[in-house]
């Protein structure tokens, strides 16, 4: 099977050389030019990994990686760039890029880095528990966990947060405002719950109270899969 791939970059030429030389390599490559669809499509769909340009036209692919690690996408990265100082692949590999790869480039080094990052991946994967959106599950080895619609809700949000708290009220706001039925004191509720359903179980991340932050996700999150 194909592995899939999202290139971004601003400059269609460069994307369709890449798309074309990755086929001859056995990758699916999709190709985005802008950084808020690319976002959208990375965080919404299924990819083994991605490639990012440093520049998208007005927008930081720096930027982007950023915002697709603390939306909890934890697939291969890697960026392109024409910037080669220390400084310039440090903020890249900061932001949380797994390679950095200068222009211009071997094509067979950027498919080896590839497959580099594929692998290391697919060992993570091996050993990090598995959330389905489908179903609410969480499952590691032979524990599985079940969440209500609203428990996932939760769990994905602050997952999202990416180690940053999150404070009760805007927990609150995004997933009960809208009841009109509820008061603040409903997260402390189902963060118990959410806490209870993993005690006991290793899944290599945890729920921590932040004194006078709120609540946020501390550990390797897992890999979502849609069964």
């Amino acid at each position: 099977m194909s592995t899939r791939l999202l290139i971004v970059d601003d400059d269609p030429e460069i994307t369709s050389a890449l798309a074309r030389g990755l086929a001859l390599h056995d990758y699916e490559a999709q190709t985005e030019n802008r950084a808020d669809r690319a976002l959208t499509r990375l965080t919404q769909t299924e990819f083994d990994g991605a490639i990012i340009d440093v520049m998208l036209g007005a927008d930081s692919g720096i930027d982007l990686v950023r915002q697709v690690r603390a939306a909890g996408v934890t697939l291969p990265i890697l960026m392109l760039s024409a910037l080669s100082d220390v400084e310039d692949r440090a903020a890249g590999l900061e932001a949380g890029a797994d390679d950095y790869v200068v222009k211009p480039f071997s094509f067979d080094e950027l498919v080896a880095r590839l497959r580099v990052q594929e692998h290391r991946a697919s060992t993570q994967r091996a050993v990090r528990p598995r959330l389905s959106p489908t179903d609410r599950t969480l499952s590691f080895d032979a524990v599985q966990v079940i969440f209500t619609e609203r428990e996932y809700e939760l769990l994905t949000l602050l997952i999202r947060s990416a180690e940053s708290p999150l404070p009760r009220n805007t927990i609150f706001e995004t997933l009960w405002a809208s009841d009109g039925s509820s008061n603040e004191n409903v997260v402390d509720v189902y963060i118990g719950y959410l806490r209870k359903k993993l005690a006991g179980h290793d899944f290599g991340f945890e729920i921590k109270t932040v004194r006078n932050k709120g609540f946020c996700f501390s550990g390797a999150p897992p890999v979502m899969v849609d069964d």
